[in-house]
């Protein structure tokens, strides 16, 4: 069995986009002055796919978000002539001979997501060729269903944001995320609205539902030690993302308070970035996103050394890689929903770009036993409504 051929396209949405309201999250960019649009960087409106074939008639596909262009640029010049007739089943090998390649320059960030897009795909053919689904040959199932949480309550005003977060309820989630809206340049007052938010959001759902939140990055260290006992109150299960993820011993002195739990990781990549942040004390739920962390390869060995380390991994985003994963392990209690929605900074985009995506039933969903791979495809019509580069 040999792989005879490595396609990437890049599809970026041309299609309406909702505009996001001022103040509805917050980013590493706000500390800056002058960007009429600070969560410009941190939209997701075009998505690289990468299929791999076997000479068997097996197609395995492959995404990532993160600068797909030039991810794209990464696979045609780097990686595509190491997966060229190599065995698709080799991915231990396949993957360490991406990674030692692109060392000098792809450890981290786009590098790192372009060999996840192949490395996902690289499973789901495996899936695939051996007709089980990716789950099975992660470790097989661990849960009936997977409980999942609502992932969006972005800032807005109080009103419609008690609404969104009642209508989750309603839908028999029984976890759901808010975002934060105001940092440090927005001051004390800033720091009351998002009081605020949590506020509401708690009295709205009350307190047998999970509250998790995110600051995205867009605190500072000292921003995060004023707004975490006034959060306290609220019983949140997990901060996210309070300060830049370079800041290691930033999370690990916000851990140390013990006030309010903290999450990260969504930003880390490889085994030996976890290895850091586990080893610093800096996390108490780790977050990595498998089509950046290095794939379904990395991602398991990451699941193996948080599961030592007792602490919970809860993997970033939805699709279906993710979920494979969660169900394959008794140390990920549940995974990240993005509600289908209309396009807005691009977390809905793989809604429209694959067939597949299981829809959750009283806030948990279900694999398919019986779907070998990852259980998805490409949705081609729905492609017609994006640009597509080969």
């Amino acid at each position: 069995m040999k792989i005879t051929e490595v396609r990437t396209r890049v599809v970026e949405w041309r299609g309406e986009r909702v505009a996001p309201a001022s103040h509805f999250c917050t980013s590493p960019m706000d500390l800056l002055d002058g960007p009429s649009d600070p969560m410009g960087s941190y939209r997701f409106h075009s998505w690289l796919l990468v299929e791999i074939a076997a000479d068997d008639g097996s197609v395995g596909i492959g995404n990532a978000a993160l600068a797909p262009r030039v991810a794209k640029q990464i696979i045609d010049l780097y990686l595509k002539d190491v997966l060229l007739g190599s065995h698709p089943l080799d991915v231990e090998k396949l993957w360490q001979h991406m990674y030692r390649k692109t060392m000098a320059f792809g450890r981290k960030g786009v590098g790192m997501a372009a060999i996840s897009a192949v490395d996902i795909a690289l499973w789901d053919l495996m899936g695939k060729a051996l007709q089980q689904p990716v789950f099975r040959l992660l470790g097989g199932k661990t849960k009936k269903r997977i409980p999942v949480y609502a992932s969006r309550l972005y800032s807005q005003p109080l009103e419609s944001l008690r609404k969104e977060a009642l209508q989750y309820k309603a839908d028999g989630f029984k976890a759901m995320k808010l975002r934060f809206g105001w940092g440090p340049a927005d001051g004390a007052a800033g720091m009351e609205r998002n009081v605020e938010l949590a506020r509401t959001v708690r009295e709205t759902i009350g307190p047998e539902v999970d509250l998790m939140a995110d600051a995205y990055m867009g605190w500072t260290l000292d921003y995060a030690r004023r707004m975490i006992p006034r959060l306290e109150p609220y019983g949140l299960r997990w901060l996210e993302e309070p300060v830049i993820p370079d800041d290691i011993a930033g999370y690990a002195e916000l851990r140390a308070m013990n006030r309010v739990p903290i999450a990260g990781g969504e930003h880390e990549f490889t085994i030996y970035g976890f290895r850091q942040l586990l080893d610093a004390k800096a996390v108490d739920v780790i977050q990595f996103d498998t089509n950046r962390v290095g794939g379904l390869t990395q991602a398991r060995k990451v699941q193996a050394l948080a599961e030592a380390h007792e602490i919970p991994v809860v993997p970033h985003a939805g699709q279906m890689h993710n979920y494979h994963l969660v169900m394959s392990s008794y140390n990920s209690p549940m995974a990240e929903f993005f509600p289908p929605v209309d396009v807005e900074v691009g977390n809905e985009l793989f809604w429209y770009i694959f067939k597949g995506e299981p829809v959750p039933h009283e806030g948990s969903i279900e694999l398919d036993e019986n779907l070998p791979g990852l259980g998805i495809s490409v949705d081609e019509e729905r492609l017609k409504g994006f640009d597509v580069i080969e």
